[in-house]
């Protein structure tokens, strides 16, 4: 159950968002520390970090034509290295914004960039490298852009 209500209502919610593009996507969600979401320290939790980065990335997915790319290809994304540097707590009800931005790509890995904002200022940031996966083993970033295009039957916009 722990974010089982986030996950659902960014499923539907994402699904009547503008269409991102599928080269150099950005996004953004703006949400509210739960009680769930706080540590023994009475701040958001730093694990917690890392999973509401995975909901950008879903509405990322959603959003660019990927999620239903990877359905059908039968493809799954996975985190291969992710890094935080927390600079400000957030805490018990306090309203955040994080933004979310596919920065580049090698001949493996999406880049990206994740920053959390609070009153206007950056309150954490991470980076990490995402893979798709099938089962015969990682599926090049281009190849993949390609294949959501294509699936898309429109230009990458």
């Amino acid at each position: 159950m722990n974010l089982i209500l986030r996950m659902i209502v960014l499923l539907v919610g994402s699904l009547f968002k503008p269409d991102l593009p599928v080269e150099r996507p950005k996004n953004a969600l703006s949400l509210r520390v739960l009680p769930n979401d706080i540590d023994i320290n009475l701040h958001m939790n730093n694990g917690r970090y890392l999973t509401i980065c995975d909901l950008t990335r879903v509405d990322m997915f959603i959003r660019t034509g990927l999620a239903k790319t990877m359905i059908i290809e039968k493809w799954m994304p996975v985190i291969s290295e992710h890094t935080m540097k927390y600079k400000k707590a957030l805490t018990l009800f306090q309203k955040y914004e994080i933004k979310m931005e596919v920065t580049g790509w090698d001949e493996r890995s999406f880049q990206m960039v994740h920053t959390f904002i609070a009153g206007g200022r950056v309150v954490a940031e991470g980076t990490s490298l995402g893979v798709i996966v099938s089962k015969s083993g990682v599926v090049p970033p281009v190849d993949v852009m390609e294949k959501v295009v294509e699936r898309l039957g429109r230009k990458n916009t």
